[in-house]
């Protein structure tokens, strides 16, 4: 292992740079779940830095950095102050590390020819990542072939949006960045069957067909759905409530109507 000692060190500011400025195909870890999430989907490792006290104390993550460093990959150690700086967390795991991962494209999520039949979650202006964080989770947790997070949403491989995933972004298809008037046309020109969460004077998720190729669509906080995608869906969707409660965190909204599709699907 090599031991960095100095904030001027190149790879402190690869690491800081990546925090703030989040890269689809290169993706900041930090923690011992994630990192060990990564190693186990089979993600290239670009590099690995753990600090003096977990490696001394053998923490999990001093073990975890001993048993990455046994697989040939490359370990920094930084003293723990250090660390600190390199770490975007306000109490760091103990461990970082920055693995690579390949884009998946929209012509993958859609699965012209996939078996099973494309499941799909779509978020679209979900502007928290820890939000977008949980829609990629509970995606990964409803069996969803991908998902697909859209328009001004936070990007779901920001150090925030990961933890938020528990390590399911780094396994589910994701693409990001798609434009909201590009959404429901892609989907369609992929003969996926678009389902839209709005408010109001939709159908119960119960009365719902939510077999075939089915592509849910919720919307961020606040405003939810843009009217345009609103009315390009095939099918409208509202979740009851009861009075005066008039709307659910997205992630928990998106988590009923998967289930309630996953009831049909399985």
């Amino acid at each position: 292992m090599k031991t960095i000692a100095s904030r001027h060190n190149p790879m402190v500011h690869v690491f800081r740079d990546l925090a703030a400025e989040p890269d689809e195909s290169r993706v900041l870890l930090d923690g011992v779940h994630l990192v060990r999430d990564a190693a186990a989907a089979g993600l290239a490792f670009e590099q690995v830095c753990v600090s003096t006290s977990a490696l001394e104390r053998g923490t999990d993550a001093g073990l975890l950095a001993a048993a990455l460093e046994a697989r040939g990959l490359p370990i920094l150690v930084a003293p723990d102050q250090l660390f600190a700086a390199i770490s975007p967390v306000r109490t760091p795991a103990g461990i970082v590390a920055i693995v690579r991962r390949s884009a998946t494209t929209p012509q993958e999520i859609c699965q012209t020819g996939g078996v099973p039949p494309a499941f799909i979650l779509a978020g679209t202006d979900v502007q928290d990542p820890g939000n977008v964080g949980a829609l990629l989770r509970v995606a990964e947790a409803a069996g969803t072939t991908g998902a697909v997070i859209a328009g001004s949403s936070a990007n779901p491989f920001s150090w925030k949006a990961l933890r938020g995933s528990m390590g399911s972004a780094l396994r589910l298809p994701v693409v990001h960045g798609q434009r909201i008037g590009d959404l429901v046309p892609m989907f369609k020109a992929a003969s996926i069957r678009t389902v839209a969460a709005v408010a109001r004077d939709g159908a119960s998720p119960d009365e719902i067909d939510w077999t075939g190729r089915v592509a849910v669509i919720v919307g961020g906080e606040g405003p939810g759905l843009a009217t345009d995608v609103v009315e390009a869906s095939d099918v409208r969707v509202t979740i009851p409530m009861a009075p005066p409660v008039e709307s659910l965190n997205v992630a928990v909204a998106a988590a009923i109507l998967l289930y309630a599709a996953r009831r049909q699907r399985t």
